[in-house]
C-alpha cells in the first residue's frame, strides 16, 4: 500500500514537473534562448549573444538547470542575484521595470566547450567516428543502430564504400543542394535497398567525390572551420564547393591554401591560375596574378606558361576594354572584358609604373611581348607532335 501511494504522489509531481516545464518553453524568451541572435557592426564582423528580459532570468536559469546547461545557469543565476540588489547600488535611478530591461549575454563569456562550434565540433567527431565501410550484415546493422543512439543521425550518404552519419538539419541549413535534395523523397533510395530496410533510416547516394573530400565537407558544414588541409585536396574541394552550393568553402580553402603557393614552382602556380579562374576563386587568382606580373620574365621562361598562353582568350585591343578590376564570379557579359591576360597586363603596367601618356604604348609592347611567346609556344607544341 505504501509503495502505490508513493508511485501514486511520484506521478503527480511528474505531471506537474512536465506542465511546469510547458510553461517555461512557451514563454517569451525561449526564443532567445533557442536562437544565437547575430549582431553586425561596422567592421563587418558578425558576434554571436543571447539577449533576453531581466524578468525572464529566473525562469531561464530554470531551464538551463532542467537541460544540464551548467555554466550557462551558473552565470544567469549570478546575474540574477547581481539585479536583486543593482537598484541600491545604481547613483542614477532609471524609470525602467525589469520587462523593459535587457540582459545580454556574449558566447565569448562561456567557456569553450559550452559554446555552439565545440558541441558541433563533438557531433561531427561522435558521426565520423560512427561512419563505417559498407556493411550489410546483420551483426553490422545491429552496431550501426546502436551507433545511433550516440550521435541521433536521422540521415545516411554513402559515398564510395563508407557510409556517413548525418543530421538533415545541419546539412539542409548549410547547402542550397541539400536542401532540395532532401525534399524529394524520391532522391532516396528504395526501401529494396537492404542496407535502407534494416536500419530504417533514409539513404542518399552521392557520386563522383572522394570519401575523404566529403568529410573534409560535413567538417565544414558542421563546424565553419577545416581544422587541417592538405594541399592536394584542394582542388577537389574547389569541385565539391561548387556543387554543393558552399562558396564559403572556396574562401577557407583558398586562405589556407596560400601558404603553400609562397614555395611552389612556376609551372605549378600556372596550374593554380587556370584552377582558381575556373571556379571563380579570386583571392588565389589575384594573389598568382601579382606574382607573374612581379616576375614577369622569369615566367616567359617558362614553358607552362607560354604553353598556357594558348589555351587562354588574347587580350583586348581596344583601350576601353581593359579592366584593373577581374571579372565578378559568376557574371556572363564581354567574355574579352576581365578576362586573366587583360588582368595579368594591368597587373604588369601597374608593377612598372608606366606613366598615364605611355600607358597606351606599354600595353602594346606587352602584347607583343606575349604574341612572341605564343609563337614560341605553338613552335614547342609543334615540335612535340612530331
Amino acid at each position: 500500500m505504501t509503495h502505490q501511494v508513493f508511485a501514486f504522489y511520484l506521478r503527480i509531481l511528474h505531471s506537474m514537473w512536465m506542465e511546469s516545464l510547458l510553461k517555461l518553453t512557451a514563454s517569451s524568451f525561449v526564443p532567445d534562448l533557442l536562437s544565437l541572435k547575430r549582431s553586425s557592426r561596422q567592421t563587418g564582423k558578425t558576434r554571436r549573444k543571447l539577449e533576453v528580459a531581466v524578468d525572464d532570468m529566473e525562469n531561464l536559469a530554470r531551464a538551463c538547470k532542467v537541460c544540464k546547461c551548467e555554466e550557462l545557469q551558473k552565470i544567469l543565476d549570478n546575474e540574477v542575484m547581481h539585479q536583486k540588489y543593482a537598484d541600491y547600488k545604481s547613483v542614477r535611478q532609471l524609470d525602467l521595470d525589469n520587462s523593459q530591461k535587457r540582459f545580454i549575454l556574449q558566447a565569448q563569456s562561456l567557456p569553450e566547450k559550452d559554446r555552439l562550434s565545440s558541441a558541433l565540433q563533438r557531433i561531427l567527431q561522435t558521426c565520423l567516428a560512427n561512419s563505417t565501410e559498407e556493411g550489410y550484415g546483420s551483426e553490422g546493422s545491429n552496431a550501426m543502430r546502436k551507433d545511433l543512439e550516440d550521435d541521433l543521425a536521422d540521415l545516411y550518404i554513402k559515398v564510395e564504400d563508407k557510409v556517413f552519419h548525418c543530421h538533415k538539419v545541419i546539412l539542409a541549413s548549410r547547402s542550397e543542394y541539400f536542401r532540395a535534395r532532401l525534399s524529394r523523397s524520391v532522391d532516396f533510395l528504395e526501401d529494396s535497398c537492404e542496407f535502407q530496410a534494416a536500419q530504417n533510416l533514409p539513404l542518399l547516394e552521392e557520386h563522383d567525390l572522394s570519401a575523404e573530400a566529403f568529410e573534409k565537407m560535413l567538417e565544414y558544414m558542421y563546424t565553419d572551420n577545416l581544422d587541417h588541409l592538405d594541399p592536394d585536396q584542394a582542388e577537389e574541394l574547389f569541385d565539391v564547393a561548387s556543387r554543393y552550393l558552399l562558396f564559403p568553402l572556396k574562401r577557407v580553402v583558398a586562405d589556407m591554401l596560400l601558404p603553400h603557393l609562397e614555395h611552389v614552382s612556376p609551372a605549378e602556380l600556372c596550374h593554380w591560375l587556370m584552377l582558381s579562374d575556373i571556379y571563380g576563386v579570386m583571392k588565389i587568382r589575384e594573389y598568382i596574378l601579382d606574382i607573374i606580373a612581379c616576375n614577369f620574365e622569369m615566367f616567359a621562361g617558362t614553358r607552362e606558361f607560354r604553353a598556357l598562353l594558348l589555351t587562354l582568350p588574347p587580350p583586348s585591343g581596344d583601350d576601353s576594354l581593359r579592366t584593373t578590376r577581374p571579372s565578378a564570379p559568376g557574371t556572363a557579359g564581354n567574355t574579352d572584358q576581365g578576362n586573366i591576360l587583360d588582368d595579368l597586363r594591368e597587373k604588369w603596367l601597374e608593377a612598372e609604373g608606366a606613366e598615364l601618356d605611355e600607358r597606351d604604348e606599354s600595353a602594346a609592347l606587352f602584347d607583343k611581348r606575349l604574341e612572341t611567346l605564343m609563337l614560341v609556344a605553338e613552335k614547342e607544341a609543334g615540335d612535340e607532335d612530331a
